[in-house]
């Protein structure tokens, strides 16, 4: 038996799960209308959501809905898969995404995944920024400390410890711990003056080297985004690398989760805090931009391949064939998603 959680916690876990969905979806979809609408191609529907349309309103080109089952959506473009509805609906065939050069629609298709790729560093310099970023400020001196006895008082910089200049925090605690006991010259700086003190450190019931200060936290914005770049930065490798080790066949199929196991992480994440289902919803975002580049059919990045194919070849790959290529795409990935769900589900409950 396993216990559901307890109402609270189950509607908190939806409401931060559908949160995930609407920001993983959407401005995937919205990069590829934006794109469309800038290159002239018409859009005939905008929808968020799969599944019966609960809502929709007509605009003066493109419909505009929502539908009940929030884990999609789509962007369904005039002539994107070869048809071209112009001469019915008495629209000129430029507004067709077949008739649209290969570079215009190469931007659109990449269009996507450069959202979720902007969405993923925005989030990350909002964790980041957020949790803030140490100094070597002092921020409290613990009364009766070390610290305190020698005389240092909050708001002080730490500038050396035993000749060896301090850049950041976590070298602090190296430098005081190389010193086993011994008194160390600690040089700060306060309202522009250097001072020099003399300070014994003493062990912590954990056993490391302490005098009793802890430090300030920045929240600079300018640093969040230098930051939280560098942050989304290696978040991306390291999804590049799990992407090429399923290839290479080190993670197995049944190690991916989908929306199934979206939801248990966001339940998992939540209870420790909102940033780190911040830091969630960024990586989850990353993994939507790289997985839809991907060239496989069916996917974003399979398109791409059939446009560049016909801009080598100058000539258009035949739309019945590249048609049956993508729908067979979406059975293996509907397939996919079948057998992850049921693997998440296995996971959770078994």
């Amino acid at each position: 038996m396993v216990a559901l959680p307890k109402t609270g916690g189950f509607m908190k876990t939806l409401i931060l799960a559908l949160i995930l969905f609407c920001v993983m979806i959407f401005p995937h979809e919205l990069g590829h209308f934006i794109a469309a609408k800038r290159m002239g191609v018409r859009v005939n529907e905008f929808a968020f959501g799969m599944g019966p349309t609960i809502w929709k309103r007509q605009g003066p080109e493109t419909l505009y809905s929502i539908r009940l089952f929030p884990v999609g959506g789509f962007c369904a473009m005039e002539g994107e898969d070869g048809e071209d509805e112009t001469e019915e609906k008495k629209e000129p065939s430029e507004r067709s995404f077949a008739c649209k050069k290969p570079w215009q629609k190469i931007v659109i298709l990449v269009a996507g995944s450069f959202m979720n790729v902007i969405c993923a560093a925005l989030i990350m310099i909002i964790v980041v920024g957020a949790i803030g970023f140490t100094t070597t400020t002092i921020d409290t001196v613990a009364p009766d400390s070390p610290a305190a006895l020698a005389g240092v008082e909050p708001g002080d910089a730490i500038y050396s410890i035993s000749g060896t200049q301090i850049d950041d925090w976590s070298e602090i605690s190296a430098a005081i711990g190389d010193e086993a006991g011994k008194e160390i010259s600690v040089i700060v700086e306060r309202e522009g003056q250097k001072k020099n003190l003399d300070i014994t450190p003493e062990k912590a019931d954990d056993g490391r080297l302490v005098i009793g200060i802890t430090c300030r936290i920045s929240h600079s914005p300018f640093k969040a985004i230098v930051e939280g770049t560098k942050a989304t930065g290696r978040m991306t490798l390291s999804m590049f690398q799990a992407v090429a080790d399923i290839f290479k066949g080190n993670v197995g199929a049944d190690q991916l989760s989908g929306p199934v196991g979206m939801v248990q992480m966001v339940n998992e994440t939540s209870r420790y805090g909102l940033w780190y289902y911040g830091f969630l919803t960024s990586m989850i975002c990353m993994n939507l931009a790289i997985v839809n580049l991907l060239p496989l059919p069916a996917l974003d990045g399979g398109r791409i391949i059939f446009v560049i194919i016909s801009m080598i070849t100058g000539k258009p790959i035949s739309e019945r064939i590249e048609g049956s290529i993508h729908f067979a795409g979406i059975l293996l990935l509907l397939g996919l998603m079948v057998y992850v769900t049921f693997n998440d589900v296995t996971r959770i409950f078994g």
